[in-house]
């Protein structure tokens, strides 16, 4: 297993993590990888990275729960986060062979950021 960090820069945002996930992989790993995000306010998907799909990303994300009215607001004020990131899930599972990820051609493993700025912890976990 192996771990990273990912400085985040906005209270949405989404990050590009699949050359880090990649070099956290054994050269000999195949099968699979779990990339587990251990955050309940940030999500992780496969999906395209391109610069303007990543902002539509942000806007999606954004609208999936408007901010405040939760009940869990009156403890820390991100409960829209935290319903966010549900939706999104904390883990993706990637093929593997070879030492790298079996991705396709446009895909990429995504950080998504919900309640940031902050620093993620990532863990690659190669079976």
């Amino acid at each position: 297993m192996a771990t990273f960090s990912v400085d985040t820069d906005g209270h949405t945002a989404v990050h590009d993590v699949t050359d880090r996930v990649r070099d956290a992989l054994p050269a000999d790993a195949a099968g699979t990888c779990t990339v587990f995000c251990e955050h309940t306010t940030a999500g992780l998907v496969v999906n395209e990275a391109e610069r303007r799909l990543l902002g539509d990303v942000e806007a999606f994300v954004e609208g999936l729960a408007p901010e405040g009215g939760w009940a869990h607001d009156d403890l820390d004020g991100n409960a829209a986060s935290h319903l966010r990131a549900l939706l999104l899930g904390t883990s993706v599972t990637v093929p593997v062979a070879d030492g790298d990820l079996a991705l396709g051609r446009w895909q990429s493993v995504l950080l998504v950021e919900c309640d940031g700025p902050r620093t993620r912890t990532v863990r690659v976990i190669a079976e």
